[in-house]
């Protein structure tokens, strides 16, 4: 009976040291779209509200590390639209707008230098995901002219915010 307990009680702490390393390594944002090879509307839409939960969280962290400094003030609003946005778009599609979990996601720079490089590879990585939902022959239709208007100006937006933050490098 001593030997079943313990056997019962092994495994059980195995499966939830298993299930505690995954739930820490899930894919969020840019690096679940990155990483999803057969792309729905629904994620398409998941991702990107991710990634963006994430741009406010990492600047939102940036700034209570650093200071209230630009680009960070600035885009961190631009970011609050994008989610705006979004909201929109899941109401359009009936669909629940999921809830931020970004702060387990987070990492705050050692330095002000190191923050703006992290600004610079967000923006790559959020321009890339949008890329990728661009070229997605789902939304190609007309019935999604709605997305990829969404996924372009969200496009757009990054490439404004990734030269903010190259511009802030080049001063170094």
């Amino acid at each position: 009976m001593k030997k079943t307990v313990r056997a019962i009680a092994f495994a059980l702490m195995v499966s939830l040291t298993i299930a505690a390393a995954g739930a820490a390594d899930t894919l969020y944002g840019n690096a679940a779209a990155k990483a999803d090879g057969s792309l729905t509307i629904q994620e398409m839409l998941l991702y990107a509200a991710q990634d963006e939960y994430t741009a406010r969280g990492e600047y939102a962290a940036i700034m209570g590390k650093y200071g209230t400094l630009r680009p960070f003030s600035n885009i961190i609003r631009a970011e609050e639209n994008h989610l705006a946005w979004l909201r929109d778009a899941f109401a359009a599609y009936k669909l629940p707008f999921p809830a931020d979990e970004a702060s387990s996601h987070l990492i705050v720079p050692a330095t002000l230098i190191d923050a703006y490089r992290t600004g610079v590879q967000a923006e790559v990585d959020n321009i890339a995901m949008y890329n990728t939902f661009l070229a997605n022959p789902l939304i190609q239709g007309t019935q999604y002219a709605d997305l990829r208007a969404l996924f372009t100006n969200l496009r757009n937006a990054s490439e404004n915010h990734l030269q903010s933050f190259q511009n802030q490098l080049a001063r170094y």
